[in-house]
């Protein structure tokens, strides 16, 4: 029997978890237990934290495993690459993940390969920056979270150093990125690589609570372009991809396209994207079974573009208040199939900051296509 590592065991890993399992293989979880729904899937689970690699390979390297993944995490996608690079398994390399996970470097390597980016500065706390040259409104946003953490949309100069002073206490190095901010609708398009051969999935149209965080609200899939402007996005996404050196795995970009077709990259996250997009929409959308290719990758076996259920059209709605919970069951008496619901926490009337401390979701499928 295969035995496969997953970093991380919350509602969106135990996903991958359940997959693994349904594949035949071992399963080794890593994660604190704090929020590991998935412990109770795993056949083996481990709390240590997902960022702590260095006991993470040695405990790899005494299982003697066959494959490390990881599905919507951009912390854990260091762990997997380190320990897959030193055991010689199949993943992106070590540079990759480094380049990824990292807002500023990542814009530098798009900059340096002529990807179609917005305008960018550093900012470190407690330290200047320039915003010389740049228009109003900005975008700032810590250079190493995810999941709308710190990001504040600024319009002119009087807010940019309390947006950079919140963005950088989010940051893990206490760094913002400032960058223009992008007119256009916003989308977002995962792939699957394998061996440097990037495969296009799907575009997911993206719902947000707008200015001035922009958190998530929802997700749908399929969104419906043209064929020109599809393939214009592939070649964009793909060579961008060749940038971040990512040969291996899923992949989710985010960009923006303005009223002229124009594309711009926000950022590309080397990892499934989260939300549940890559676990649950691709394969409602496509028929893919997107979680078994990351799987199948890590194994250093091609992914199977084998259609497993029929397409369908597909949505995530998160839970802000009891209005939400409604409206989706609404849906449910409109003709929706409900695919899975997660309520994660009491309604306590908090503050919604980020998609961390949303109150759940649900996945709801729709006519076939």
């Amino acid at each position: 029997m295969k035995k496969v590592a997953i970093i991380g065991a919350n509602d969106f890993q135990n996903q991958l978890i359940n997959k693994a399992k349904e594949c035949g293989y071992e399963t080794f979880v890593f994660a604190w237990e704090s929020g590991a729904v998935g412990k109770q899937n795993a056949d083996h689970f481990f709390p240590i934290s997902i960022v702590d690699k260095e006991l993470i390979l040695r405990k790899c390297q005494k299982i003697g495993i066959d494959a490390i993944c990881s599905i919507a995490s951009d912390l854990a996608v260091i762990t997997v690459n380190y320990v897959a690079e030193k055991m010689n398994l199949h993943a992106n390399s070590i540079e990759c993940s480094l380049i990824a996970t990292n807002k500023f470097r990542m814009r530098n390597a798009f900059l340096e390969n002529g990807d179609p980016i917005p305008m960018f500065r550093i900012a470190e706390e407690n330290g200047g920056f320039d915003i010389s040259g740049m228009k109003f409104p900005l975008i700032v946003k810590p250079t190493d979270r995810s999941g709308s953490r710190g990001i504040m949309k600024i319009s002119d100069a009087s807010q940019i150093e309390s947006a950079v002073r919140v963005a950088c206490h989010e940051s893990f190095e206490h760094k913002a990125l400032i960058e223009e901010f992008v007119e256009g609708k916003e989308y977002s398009v995962e792939c699957i690589s394998f061996h440097g051969e990037h495969t296009f999935l799907a575009v997911t149209e993206k719902i947000t609570t707008g200015s001035p965080h922009f958190i998530e609200t929802g997700h749908i899939q399929p969104v419906l372009l043209d064929e020109e402007r599809l393939e214009n996005i592939k070649r964009i996404i793909f060579h961008a991809l060749d940038s971040l050196k990512i040969t291996d795995g899923a992949s989710h970009s985010e960009i923006k396209i303005d009223g002229y077709g124009n594309v711009k990259i926000i950022e590309i996250g080397s990892r499934m994207g989260g939300d549940c997009i890559g676990s649950d929409l691709v394969r409602i959308s496509t028929g893919y079974d997107f979680t078994k290719m990351v799987i199948d990758v890590a194994l250093g076996n091609m992914p199977v573009f084998e259609r497993v259920v029929k397409p369908r059209k597909a949505v995530v709605r998160f839970i802000f208040s009891p209005k939400d919970i409604e409206e989706c069951e609404d849906m449910l008496c409109d003709g929706w199939e409900l695919e899975r619901k997660f309520i994660e926490q009491d309604f306590d009337g908090h503050t919604i900051t980020d998609s961390s401390n949303r109150y759940g979701y649900y996945i709801l499928k729709g006519e076939y296509l």
